[in-house]
C-alpha cells in the first residue's frame, strides 16, 4: 500500500512539470494573428534546427515569438520582421533562404549532383552497348583447353 501511495504521489508530482507553458498573445485582428502564425512557421528555431519557432518549446523560440509579437505591434511588415531576424541570427533562421551567391550551392547543388549522376550512368550504359559482341572476347582454343583441364582436375577432387 505504501508503494502504491508513493508511486501515485511521484506520478502527480511529475505530471505537474510535464505541462509546457503556452504563449498567449492578444492580437488586434484575425489578420494579425494569421501573420503571426505564418511568420512563426516560416522561421527556424536556432536551437532545435529542424523545428519552426511555432512548434519549438526551446526558450530561444519563446523569445523569438515574443519578439515577433512586439514587432507586429510596432506595425512592421513581414519582410521587415524577417530581415530583423536574419540580421540577428543569419540566413539559417529561414527555412527557405533567399537565392543569392552564398546560398546558390544550397539551391542548385542537389540538382547538379543528380544531373551528374545521370550523365555518368548514361555514359556507362552507352559504352556497354557499344562494346563489341562478335565473340572477340571469347577464349582461344588454347585457353579453352586449359580451362577444360582445370575443370576436370577440380571435379576429380
Amino acid at each position: 500500500m505504501k508503494r502504491l501511495l508513493a508511486a501515485a504521489v511521484l506520478a502527480l508530482g511529475l505530471a505537474g512539470t510535464a505541462h509546457a507553458a503556452i504563449d498567449t498573445y492578444v492580437f488586434a485582428s484575425d489578420a494579425e494573428r494569421a501573420r503571426f502564425r505564418e511568420l512563426t512557421q516560416e522561421l527556424r528555431c536556432p536551437k532545435c534546427q529542424n523545428q519552426d519557432i511555432a512548434d519549438s518549446n526551446a526558450p530561444i523560440a519563446a523569445d523569438l515569438r515574443k519578439e515577433i509579437f512586439r514587432l507586429l505591434g510596432e506595425g512592421k511588415d513581414d519582410q521587415q520582421i524577417i530581415d530583423f531576424m536574419v540580421d540577428r541570427y543569419g540566413d539559417f533562421v529561414r527555412y527557405k533562404p533567399a537565392l543569392n551567391a552564398k546560398t546558390a550551392l544550397l539551391w542548385f547543388g542537389p540538382a547538379g549532383l543528380l544531373l551528374t549522376g545521370l550523365v555518368v550512368m548514361a555514359v556507362i550504359v552507352r559504352r556497354r552497348r557499344a562494346a563489341p559482341t562478335d565473340g572477340s572476347d571469347a577464349l582461344s582454343p588454347e585457353e579453352r583447353k586449359r580451362l577444360d583441364h582445370l575443370l576436370e582436375a577440380k571435379t576429380d577432387d
